[in-house]
């Protein structure tokens, strides 16, 4: 490997770790203004007490007007940024329940709920990450990698529409977080859908996929690569990497070059016991896993396969994805 390559390398490494410092830096700035400013109302409360408390005739037994303190809620609401993820989204069951007007109408009159409720605002995706609903799409070109637009801690699901059928594969953000927040924010971005699961090979057990541009193996990407997960280990005797990854059927596999640090966009989806066969190179990074129901819509379109073409083979018909959506959900 050249020098200017091995620096390139080290720069978008850099990058990456910077962009997840940053992340943590905001995450880190969020959990403290969440637990700080309840304590900083109540203490602004407590002092306003006492000072009103203080008559000119020394009598210390005032009572406080309630029309004049202020609660954490409404605190908490008025101060606190809006927040960046989306574990946030939903303000606290009692602050909306306490912002409604539960008193009996006059008789007479008409109550209107819409004049006492407020609805929540949408919360912002991070700076340059798509609309988690997909509605920024679609984009397939890009200037460089994505800054961290998913939250580790969170579960997510990738939902394959096809033309044979859907596949739900379930990611791993807290083994691979780089890969899956990739492959998330390209899937938000529409870069997945339209396109072609191009190639069927029953040698190593595999179907791929995830070219907009070309449908083939040779389509140029989304302008970038990312970085080896874990970093690999290079073979003295090859100079080639060598990874942990072992494959068995139903994975979701991020597809590479020979080279460190070659991955971008395209995946393959494995779909029985050859794929193992990839074992002794073990650097085609795992990323997700299907169910019973996927992987027998991964295996229909194994059975579709046809041999031609130079990487083992085709689907006899087009299988279109129509779409990759994104489920995400917090809690266990």
């Amino acid at each position: 490997m050249g020098r200017a390559q091995r620096r390139k390398q080290e720069n978008r490494q850099r990058r990456l770790e910077e962009a997840r410092a940053a992340e943590q830096t905001r995450a880190a700035r969020r959990r403290y203004l969440m637990i700080a400013l309840p304590a900083l109302a109540a203490l602004a409360a407590a002092a306003l007490f006492l000072i009103l408390s203080q008559d000119p005739a020394g009598d210390d037994t005032v009572a406080l007007d309630s029309a004049t303190t202020t609660s954490p809620d409404a605190v908490m609401e008025d101060s606190v940024p809006e927040p960046e993820l989306a574990e946030s989204l939903d303000p606290p069951a009692d602050t909306l329940a306490s912002s409604v007007d539960t008193s009996p109408a006059p008789e007479g009159s008409e109550q209107s709920v819409a004049d006492d409720t407020t609805a929540p605002s949408p919360v912002a995706p991070p700076e340059g990450c798509p609309a988690t609903d997909g509605s920024d799409g679609p984009r397939i070109d890009f200037e460089g990698p994505h800054p961290m637009c998913i939250d580790p801690a969170a579960r997510y699901t990738a939902v394959f529409d096809t033309s044979e059928g859907e596949m739900r594969f379930e990611l791993t953000p807290a083994d691979t977080p780089g890969t899956v927040n990739n492959f998330v924010t390209l899937a938000r971005w529409g870069y997945y859908d339209g396109t072609l699961l191009f190639r069927t090979d029953p040698s190593i057990d595999i179907i791929q996929g995830g070219s907009p541009h070309t449908n083939s193996p040779s389509d140029p990407g989304p302008g970038y690569n990312i970085p080896d997960e874990p970093q690999f280990e290079m073979d003295p005797d090859t100079g080639q990497p060598v990874g942990p990854y072992r494959y068995q059927p139903g994975q979701l596999v991020m597809a590479r070059s020979s080279g460190f640090d070659s991955g971008s966009a395209q995946f393959f989806i494995t779909t029985g016991p050859d794929a193992a066969l990839l074992d002794s190179q073990g650097i085609y990074v795992v990323f997700g896993v299907t169910d019973e129901a996927g992987l027998a819509v991964a295996r229909s379109i194994m059975d579709l396969h046809t041999p031609t073409g130079a990487l083992g083979g085709a689907p006899s018909r087009d299988v279109i994805v129509h779409s990759v959506t994104i489920e995400e959900s917090t809690g266990p």
